[in-house]
C-alpha cells in the first residue's frame, strides 16, 4: 500500500474576512474531492484571513501513480487561479 500526502499553502489576495476565506477554501476543497477522489481538509492557519493551508491524502498500490496524481493536483490547483500557491509539500510512504 502506498500513501501520498500533500500540503498546499495559499495566499488569498483581497480576502478581508473569514467568510470570504471560507468560500475560497471550500471551493478548492470541493474541486479536489470531486475531481481527484482525494481526502482533503483545511489543516492550519484557520484564523488568518489571507492565508490558508490545505492538506490532502491519496492511497493506492503504485508509487509512481500516486506521485503523478499529487503533481497533477498541485498543477491544477495552481491553474485554477483562485488563490496563489506560496508553498507545497509532498510525502509518499510505502507500507
Amino acid at each position: 500500500m502506498v500513501i501520498g500526502s500533500g500540503v498546499i499553502t495559499f495566499r488569498l489576495h483581497g480576502c478581508r474576512s473569514l467568510k470570504e476565506k471560507r468560500k475560497i477554501v471550500k471551493s478548492i476543497i470541493g474541486f479536489l474531492r470531486n475531481n481527484y477522489n482525494a481526502s482533503v481538509a483545511e489543516v492550519d492557519l484557520n484564523d488568518v484571513h489571507q492565508r490558508a493551508m490545505v492538506g490532502l491524502a491519496l492511497v493506492g498500490n503504485d508509487k509512481m501513480v500516486i506521485n503523478s496524481k499529487l503533481d497533477k493536483i498541485f498543477n491544477k490547483v495552481d491553474s485554477l487561479g483562485i488563490a496563489e500557491i506560496i508553498d507545497t509539500d509532498m510525502e509518499i510512504m510505502s507500507l
